[in-house]
Formats: structure tokens, C-alpha cells, sequence
């Protein structure tokens, strides 16, 4: 049996936990810069937010209905998702947890007595909520696909599934597909739900679940859709994966807090950008080999429609895998010279580290000063300052100081777990 745990309105949740205050008053959380509604609580969802809708389109409800409203705080979401993580592997042990994202983690429950899952359910539910704050859904059945149709299930159900659904039973299961509808069956998009429903007549998992594995591997992707079909016959055909650690791309992208048009402004925010992208590859000891730039320009439009021009990208091959920020950062910024075109306005851009090998195979070159093939020492100090004091404390020139560009984050709350200064007081 497997089970998937997944946090009710993640982000909502963890702004929530320090702010009890808001515990039955409507909750949304903005992606980067403000621009769009990521993460909407129960109560929002009522009002009529949309989700992934343009904020300055529900402001006028949410000011209306007095919800509270936060900009995305990463540094709260990245440290509460891993004491969630953390809290499931002390329950079910750390070998039998697949971290699937940063609110959602499959367990492998094959060591656990059927007649003991409904309540091992409950007490994952119960010390999750305890030890974190954060309120989560368990959906068990023997497959992973029929443990998200069982979790979504108890989602729009609470009252009666009081967040924990179990699905042991082949009558559980067809009465579980009958009551999912295509479209939210895990792998199925939504425009492929369209087409399902339109050419072939499948509206519920049900309905898919009859279907042949020959007419899966014609129409749903070959041996993709193959195992999909398998799954919502309760059969394991998608197994439990490791957690990715070592990384094979590795991107940092921002969106401007206002449109920028100075190549000075794009060069400082991809000098920042190629900074963190070297502290996340020194991370996991490794060295990249390609670099790529992008930007996307601010297209004009006429009318009240909007939308990003095409993403303008460049990527160059370094002589030799690097992890030294100084050696990544002098291509990326040639780089915006490549991509840059002088009278248009720019909202985003963006690092690409690639070609990424353990730093231990790279070679220290014959005809470099020492100096320069200690450079890891250097970049570790740096790290470890920036870390312990924050805010970049240690940077190099070409990132700037004023840094006009930035995101804006006008509903930002405090960094409760991860800055000295941003603690939650207790009177």
C-alpha cells in the first residue's frame, strides 16, 4: 500500500502557522512580484478567487471580503516543508518516504498491516498538524495514482473524511473512480481530458480503467499510459524513486519588479542570478560546464490584453567545469550582451547551469597560479558568511547595490525560522 500526504493550501498553511489570528479569515498567497494569485485557502476558494488568476483582477475582492494577503516567502515554505518531511520520516522512517514536492510525499506502506492504516492515517494527520503547524490530507490505496484519487477525495470531502481516505477494498476502488472525473486523474491533463471526453466517451477514471492496455499504448502515450492504466486497477506500475539529490540542471529566474531597459540593470540582476545558481551547484559538490542566459521582453499590446514577448536565450560551453562564481559569471554577463537589444523593455531573466559533473573530476589546470586553483576555499568562505549573515552580505561588484530591479513584495511576512531578526516573539 502507498500513501500520499499532501498540505492543504501549503503556502496558506505556513503563513497561518505564526499568524493564529487568521485561522477563519480567507488567506491568498502572490507568486513573484506580486503578479498572480499561487495558493488560495478554503474560504478564499468560496469568495470566488481564481486560482492563478492576475491580482490586480481579484483585488477588488479580496479587499471587498478583507482577505489577508501575502507575497511568496520561500524561506518560510523551504524550512516548513522540511520539518514536514522531516516529522513523516520519523513516523514511517526515513527509507520508506519519497519527497515528491515541496508540499506532497509518498510513503511506502507495505510494511504496515492493512487493518492498521486508517489509523496510522490519522496519527500522520495528527502529528504533522502538532509538530508543524501545518494541516495535511493522507489518501492510502495500493497504487500511488489511487492514493492522489483518494486524498482528492477526502480534500472535498472533509467533513465526512475528516482529511484521511483509505482505499483497500476493489469495491472501494470502482467507487472511488466512479466519483473522479477524468480530468482529475493524476497525469491527465486538461486538455487531454477534453479530448478523452469528446472522442471516446471516458468522463469518470472509471470509464478509463475498462479500457484495453492495447488502447492505453496507442492513446495514452505508449508504456506511459500503460502503467497509468495499471495503477487505477490497482496495480503498481509506478515505484517509489529516491530523492534527487544530486542535481542535473540547476536555474535561478526572477521576474524585474518594474520593466527594466538598461542592460546595467539586466547584467546586475544576472550577475545576483549566476551567484545563487554557484552556491546551489557548491551544495552538491558539483561543476557546470554550460552556461545559458535568458530574458523575456515586456511585448506592447494594445487594448486591456497583456502577455510576455518570446524567452531571447544564449548559452556558451566554458573551457573547463567551473563552481567558482567569478569564472560563471564573466560568460553569463557577455552573455546579456548576446540577448540584449537596446529601446525594449525587459520583465524577467534568468540562469541556466548545465553539463553538471562532480567538482572532484575536474582537473586543477598545469598553467594556472596556484591561487586560482584554490578558488573553492574562497568560494566556501563566501558561502558560509552569506549564510550565517544574509542578505548577501559578501557579493561581488557586478551584482550592484541599489538593485532597482528587484522584485516587488509588498505583502512579505517575516521570516520566522530562518533570520534572527524576523524570530516570532512570544509575550
Amino acid at each position: 500500500m502507498i500513501a500520499i500526504v499532501d498540505c492543504n493550501s501549503f503556502y496558506c498553511s505556513c503563513e497561518r502557522v505564526f499568524r493564529p489570528d487568521l485561522e477563519s479569515r480567507p488567506v491568498v498567497v502572490l507568486s513573484n512580484n506580486d503578479g498572480c494569485i499561487i495558493s488560495r485557502d478554503d474560504h478564499a476558494k468560496a469568495l470566488g478567487v481564481e486560482m492563478a488568476g492576475p491580482y490586480f483582477k481579484a483585488r477588488p475582492l479580496i479587499e471587498k471580503y478583507n482577505v489577508a494577503t501575502f507575497s511568496s516567502n520561500y524561506n518560510l515554505y523551504g524550512d516548513l516543508s522540511m520539518r514536514v518531511m522531516d516529522t513523516l520520516k520519523a513516523i514511517v522512517g526515513e527509507e520508506h518516504v519519497e519527497v515528491y514536492s515541496v508540499d506532497e510525499a509518498f510513503l511506502d506502506l507495505d510494511h504496515i498491516p492493512v487493518h492498521h492504516l486508517k489509523r496510522l492515517g490519522e496519527e500522520i494527520r495528527d502529528t504533522v498538524r502538532c509538530w508543524t503547524g501545518v494541516k495535511v490530507s493522507v489518501g492510502i490505496a495500493p497504487t500511488k495514482v489511487l492514493a492522489k484519487v483518494a486524498n482528492r477525495i477526502s480534500k472535498k470531502n472533509k467533513s465526512f473524511y475528516k482529511d484521511v481516505m483509505l482505499i483497500e477494498t476493489k469495491e472501494k476502488i470502482m467507487d472511488a473512480l466512479q466519483k473522479t472525473a477524468i480530468g482529475d486523474v493524476w497525469g491527465i491533463g486538461r486538455q487531454y481530458s477534453m479530448k478523452l471526453s469528446s472522442a471516446y466517451g471516458i468522463n469518470k477514471a472509471f470509464d478509463l480503467s475498462l479500457q484495453s492496455e492495447e488502447w492505453a499504448a496507442r492513446n495514452l502515450g505508449g508504456v506511459v499510459g500503460v502503467r497509468l492504466l495499471k495503477e487505477l486497477r490497482g496495480e503498481q506500475a509506478i515505484l517509489m524513486k529516491e530523492e534527487l539529490v544530486q542535481k542535473k540542471m540547476i536555474a535561478t529566474t526572477r521576474m524585474f519588479g518594474n520593466p527594466v531597459e538598461k542592460i546595467t540593470d539586466i547584467k546586475e540582476a544576472i550577475s545576483t542570478y549566476t551567484s545563487r545558481a554557484g552556491e546551489k551547484l557548491r551544495r552538491q559538490h558539483g561543476a557546470a560546464s554550460v552556461i545559458s542566459v535568458f530574458v523575456v521582453p515586456k511585448e506592447q499590446s494594445t487594448g486591456n490584453r497583456f502577455r510576455h514577448g518570446p524567452s531571447i536565450s544564449k548559452h556558451t560551453i566554458l573551457p573547463r567545469a567551473t563552481s567558482f562564481t567569478n569564472e560563471l559569471i564573466k560568460p553569463a554577463v557577455q552573455l546579456v550582451e548576446e540577448v540584449f537589444e537596446e529601446g525594449r523593455l525587459y520583465k524577467k531573466a534568468g540562469v541556466t547551469l548545465s553539463g553538471i559533473v562532480p567538482d572532484t573530476s575536474v582537473q586543477s589546470d598545469l598553467f594556472s597560479d596556484d591561487h586560482k586553483n584554490g578558488g573553492r576555499f574562497l568560494m566556501d568562505t563566501i558561502d558560509n558568511v552569506n549564510f550565517s549573515m544574509r542578505n548577501d552580505m559578501v557579493k561581488f561588484a557586478s551584482s550592484g547595490t541599489d538593485r532597482n530591479w528587484k522584485m516587488r513584495q509588498e505583502f512579505h511576512s517575516p521570516r520566522y525560522t530562518t533570520r534572527w531578526d524576523e524570530l516570532f516573539e512570544v509575550s
